[in-house]
């Protein structure tokens, strides 16, 4: 069996696993990659494979950079079956729509500055009939329920409390008179966070491949960041100002307003309008309260102890799903909290908003998540004082804040733990999912815990893998 890593390697984004095994090709995941747009662009229109022969494709989650490019995948000739959980079927449902809506929005304002200079017009990556084309080839799969996806290879999705629906994979493959375990851990959530349970642990296995994004740091207590949330938004809305906070549509949105739904119903939570401001963040809310079977048992008490049981809803909070709604949101006099996609900043309506509120000095821009290299959201973490967008230059003169305690990843503490039960077994480890200091120090780590084998694959590296 070999694996060859074309995608996440010693980088965050762009997920992509190809595993050849009993003439046979599997794809692990699908993503766009995301860093400088012209890179990205090129990268994700060329896939690194003939999409033709692959035969099956399994996916951890929805997350744009793991499921993203999977119209590409469709439209370059893939016929082969998409495996995932209920949940991420629903969400890429609306996700990969909504991704495709980009890329053409993308291509026709790129288009108009080429025909400026006379240049071809350029396509965009996928269509939006290409995503639609796309969600004939996925077949749902709950957890713990082992299916055959390919010849000799057996999967099992196990709850991996990263996002609604999210799992880690476990390939149980047969080749000759070998057998090999083949874990691959997807991205791992974090234990007793709310609204999803924790992830399941790691069950024996020969080989494994993991995620490292947060491989050499601890994450804040979530209590901590929820208090850094309540004073940020107090010590702002007192002022006068508003707080303009980027999330991801699927995952931080849903926990942000949880957040914000608990502190209203003890009355903490200043008395001002709350907006979650994005179509696909309102489908996605809208898939989450159809998944209740993915509940933590804090959510499940939650909804059962309250009159008005709706954990993504309250009072002063309003979903906005049109543009006039969205444009009458900038004419709001005083004090207001805008949750807004994408949460990179790079797309979206996000950056409308910013682009009215950076420069008041008694606004807030909270980032709540992870920010990729050479994106507007890592431009404003570094608090550069001037920051393009839409082309345009604009003064950075809000204050903004991070908090990290939000994240959904599994920090350095949570991975090790995570892989613990199976560590002293691996005859093959594979770091990837990470920029190259948190990979190394999580491969590092495994080391010590007696897994042997252990690689931080760099793009396009291929490895044989042997069972027993």
């Amino acid at each position: 069996m070999e694996i060859q890593f074309l995608g996440a390697a010693q980088t965050v984004t762009g997920s992509q696993h190809l595993i050849s095994v009993n003439g046979s090709r599997i794809l692990l995941e699908c993503g766009l990659f995301q860093g400088k747009r012209r890179e990205s662009f090129e990268r994700n229109r060329n896939l690194p494979f003939d999409a033709a022969s692959v035969d099956t494709l399994i996916l951890s989650h929805a997350h744009i950079d793991h499921s993203g490019n999977i119209p590409n995948l469709v439209r370059n000739g893939f016929r082969g079956d998409i495996y995932c959980t209920f949940a991420t079927r629903d969400l890429c449902s609306a996700m990969l729509r909504d991704s495709a809506y980009i890329q053409e929005r993308d291509a026709e304002y790129a288009n108009k500055k080429r025909a400026r200079k006379g240049l071809p017009p350029v396509e965009p990556i996928y269509t939006h009939a290409d995503a639609i084309a796309s969600l004939e080839h996925f077949i749902s799969v709950g957890y713990d329920r082992p299916a055959l996806v390919a010849p000799g290879a057996r999967c099992t999705f196990l709850d991996a409390g990263h996002i609604l629906g999210s799992a880690s994979i476990l390939l149980e493959i047969e080749e000759g008179r070998r057998q090999i375990r083949l874990l691959f851990s997807g991205d791992l959530g974090r234990n007793d966070r709310p609204i999803l349970r924790d992830p399941t642990p790691a069950p024996p296995a020969d080989a494994l491949i993991i995620e490292s994004t947060y491989g050499n740091r601890s994450h804040a207590p979530r209590e901590d960041a929820e208090k850094k949330l309540l004073d940020l938004i107090g010590g702002t809305c007192a002022q006068g100002g508003k707080v303009v906070i980027p999330a991801f549509s699927v995952g931080r949105t849903q926990e942000i307003v949880y957040s914000l739904r608990r502190m209203a119903r003890t009355r903490e939570l200043p008395n001002v309008p709350v907006f979650v401001d994005s179509p696909l963040a309102v489908n996605a809310t809208e898939i989450f309260r159809l998944h209740p079977e993915c509940y933590d048992e804090e959510l499940r008490e939650f909804v059962a102890q309250n009159r008005h049981p709706d954990p993504f809803g309250f009072d002063q909070l309003r979903y906005v799903r049109n543009v006039e709604d969205s444009k009458a949101i900038n004419d709001v006099k005083g004090p207001a909290i805008i949750i807004s996609a994408s949460g990179m900043c790079e797309a979206g309506r996000i950056q409308h908003h910013l682009k009215h509120n950076i420069g008041d000095p008694r606004n807030l821009v909270l980032i709540v998540s992870w920010q990729a290299p050479h994106t507007l959201g890592r431009r404003l973490v570094e608090k550069q004082p001037v920051v393009k967008i839409f082309g345009e230059k604009f003064p950075l003169r809000a204050r903004v804040e991070t908090i990290s305690g939000y994240s959904a990843h599994a920090d350095r503490e949570g991975l090790l733990n995570w892989a613990k039960p199976t560590a002293r077994g691996l005859q093959h480890t594979f770091v990837v999912h990470g920029d190259p200091e948190p990979a190394a120090a999580l491969a590092d780590g495994l080391k010590q815990l007696g897994a042997r084998g252990v690689a931080v694959p760099k793009q396009g590296d291929a490895f044989q893998v042997s069972g027993l």
